[in-house]
């Protein structure tokens, strides 16, 4: 992911430079030799073990963290009546979770508003220019509107991407990364979304993760193809994709195929307005649907180490609804969160 300028990179390497001066000033004590006693350990308290099937939040220097078992999968599921309004009374009994068609157990369940990873992803082409002012208000509410444990960062994309502010939930700071407009150049908004999505992974400490893609056209500079970047964002414990599109009639067909696949594959949903009004409405609404999921885990009958795509459909079914439905992602590619997580 790439910072807009240098200065961030000088300091980073200066205080790597100062570690490595610092350890050779403090070297590490010597090995006792052969046949000599070594000192016993002190005791360490045991920490509590994690209720089991069951993920817990803990604060751990202030900060929100999610654990879970490693051999769970995790979903972040909404649930809307047949009108459309979100349902969130259920428990546990009304959900059918089936991966490659198979039914699986619930091993773990809640309702509460979990704090997440998110990443505002921000078209800065030529042709937003005259957008940005309102769009950038819309993402400022979406998050003061969302969790005040949130983790946000802000992505600003024509044919490149810049990493205008990192993990924060500073209004201020985020304000300012909007703010840095240069409207330019093409569209390169797989390549924007497939880093966000990386950079994510990678670096946020919250489970649950989300991207606020906003972009007024398709596709015309990424390496990466509209199957590259679904495919991407489908890999175990990938962001849940929230889009608006404001879109007009020449572009209309292809962009909004872009925008429906990597929301809907991941859960989320894509917005296509009339107006630019609509923007800011649109925001509260993102925001309200993340604080108002289900997170359901379970551990799927075919181990997660056998690597291959893997279907998820969920149903529920609750007393006083006639139908409702499940919005969570399609489907996950096992065993990528892992191996992702060892690279460096």
């Amino acid at each position: 992911m790439r910072l807009r300028n240098s200065r961030v990179l000088i300091l980073l390497l200066c205080l790597f430079l100062f570690g490595v001066r610092s350890g050779a000033q403090n070297p590490a004590p010597p090995s006792p030799p052969p046949g000599s006693a070594v000192p016993a350990a002190q005791p360490q308290p045991q920490a509590q073990p994690p209720n089991p099937g069951k993920p817990a939040e803990q604060s751990e220097g202030g900060e929100f963290v999610f654990h879970a078992e490693v051999q769970e999968v995790m979903l972040h599921a909404t649930v809307v009546d047949d009108k459309q309004r979100l349902i969130t009374n259920l428990d546990k009994n009304a959900f059918t979770v089936f991966e490659d068609g198979k039914p699986q157990v619930i091993t773990s369940f809640r309702h509460e508003d979990i704090p997440v990873a998110m990443g505002i992803v921000i078209d800065n082409s030529g042709s937003m220019r005259e957008k940005r002012d309102k769009v950038n208000k819309a993402a400022v509410n979406l998050v003061r509107s969302s969790n005040p444990q949130d983790q946000v960062c802000v992505v600003n994309f024509n044919d490149e991407y810049y990493l205008d502010q990192d993990f924060t939930g500073d209004i201020n700071k985020l304000r300012e990364a909007l703010e840095k407009v240069e409207s330019r150049g093409g569209t390169a908004l797989y390549d924007a979304v497939v880093a966000t999505a990386d950079h994510l992974k990678r670096n946020a400490k919250l489970q649950k993760k989300v991207l606020f893609v906003v972009t007024d056209g398709e596709d015309n500079a990424s390496r990466e193809s509209l199957e590259q970047a679904v495919r991407r964002l489908q890999e175990e414990n990938g962001p849940t994709v929230y889009a608006i599109g404001l879109l007009g009639e020449e572009k209309a067909r292809r962009a909004r195929r872009a925008l429906q696949q990597m929301a809907e594959r991941t859960g989320g949903i894509a917005f296509l307005p009339k107006t630019l009004d609509e923007v800011d409405e649109i925001s509260r609404t993102v925001a309200h649907d993340i604080r108002n999921q289900y997170t359901i885990g379970y551990k799927p009958t075919t181990p997660k180490n056998i690597p291959g795509y893997r279907t998820v459909h969920v149903d529920a079914k609750a007393h006083g609804y006639n139908k409702l439905t499940v919005r969570t992602r399609s489907g996950y590619y096992a065993g990528q969160e892992r191996a992702a997580s060892g690279e460096n």
